[in-house]
C-alpha cells in the first residue's frame, strides 16, 4: 500500500499577510493625524482614502488565503477606529471645528465637542458591527459604515481646500456634516454594502463594470470634487430608502 499522502501544513507566516494591509492602514491613519495637526490637509485626506483601500484588501486576502482569525477580526476594528474615527475628527478639528473658540468660550467647546462626537459614534457603530455578525443580511449595512463616514468627512475638507476655501469661514457647515456623519453611523438606516448575498452575487451585469471604469476615470480627474459626491449620495442612501420605504408602507426591517 502507497504510504498515505498527508496535507503540507500551510506556513504560519501566511497570517501576516492581511495583518500587514491592516498595519498599512493604521500607519495610514496615523499619518493622517500627524498631517492634520500640521495643516497638511490635503495629504491627510488622501492618507483616509489609503486607509480605506488597505481595510478593503485586508479583508479579502484573508478569506483569499483561509487566514481569517478573531485575532484579525479585532486588530482590523482597532485600526479602523484610528483610521476612521480619530484621523477625520481630527483633521475636521483641525481644519475648521478650532476656529469656533473664535465666537467665544461655548462655541469652542462646541466645536472639540462636534469632534469628539464623530470619534466616540465611530466606536460605538463598530462595536455594533462586531456584536451583529452573522446576525443581519450581508447585503445591509445598519447605520452608517465608519469608512464612508470617513470618507464623507475627509472629501468634504479636501474638496474644500482644493477650492481655495479655509476651514475658519466654514466652520458651521464642517460642524453640520461632522455631526451628521456621526449620527447615521449609530442609526438604524441601512445601507447597501455592495458584498451580495453569495457566490452568484459575484456577477455584475456588463453596464455595472462600463459604470465602475466611468467612475474610476471621474476621480482621476478630480479627486476630492468626486469622492465628495460619491461619499456624500451614499450617505443620503439612507434616509433616502427609508423615506421610500415609508411611502410604499413597507415594514422597516433593520436586521
Amino acid at each position: 500500500m502507497p504510504p498515505q499522502v498527508q496535507a503540507r501544513p500551510r506556513a504560519r507566516g501566511i497570517y501576516l499577510l492581511p495583518n500587514l494591509f491592516t498595519t498599512g492602514g493604521l500607519f495610514a491613519g496615523f499619518y493622517a493625524i500627524i498631517a492634520a495637526s500640521q495643516g497638511n490637509w490635503a495629504d491627510a485626506s488622501i492618507a483616509v482614502f489609503v486607509a480605506a483601500i488597505l481595510d478593503g484588501v485586508d479583508g479579502r486576502v484573508a478569506r483569499l488565503t483561509n487566514t481569517q482569525s478573531e485575532f484579525g477580526v479585532q486588530y482590523d476594528s482597532l485600526a479602523d477606529l484610528i483610521s476612521f474615527g480619530l484621523a477625520p475628527s481630527m483633521l475636521m478639528y483641525h481644519w475648521a471645528l478650532a476656529a469656533m473658540r473664535l465666537d467665544g468660550p461655548v462655541p469652542g467647546k462646541l466645536g472639540w465637542a462636534a469632534a469628539f462626537l464623530y470619534a466616540a459614534c465611530a466606536a460605538l457603530r463598530l462595536a455594533r458591527f462586531n456584536s451583529q455578525v452573522g446576525q443581519v443580511d450581508k447585503r445591509w449595512f445598519i447605520g452608517l459604515a465608519s469608512p464612508a463616514a470617513a470618507g464623507l468627512v475627509v472629501s468634504f475638507v479636501w474638496a474644500c481646500t482644493s477650492f481655495g476655501l479655509g476651514g475658519e469661514d466654514l466652520r458651521y457647515p464642517a460642524l453640520a456634516v461632522t455631526v451628521a456623519a456621526a449620527i447615521l453611523m449609530v442609526s438604524r438606516l441601512r445601507y447597501f454594502s455592495f458584498k451580495g448575498g453569495g457566490p452568484r452575487n459575484d456577477r455584475v451585469p456588463f453596464l455595472a463594470l462600463l459604470v465602475a471604469v466611468a467612475v474610476l476615470v471621474a476621480i482621476a480627474i478630480d479627486p476630492p470634487v468626486v469622492l465628495l459626491g460619491i461619499t456624500a449620495l451614499y450617505a443620503l442612501s439612507g434616509p433616502g430608502y427609508w423615506i421610500w420605504r415609508r411611502l410604499r408602507h413597507q415594514p422597516e426591517v433593520v436586521g
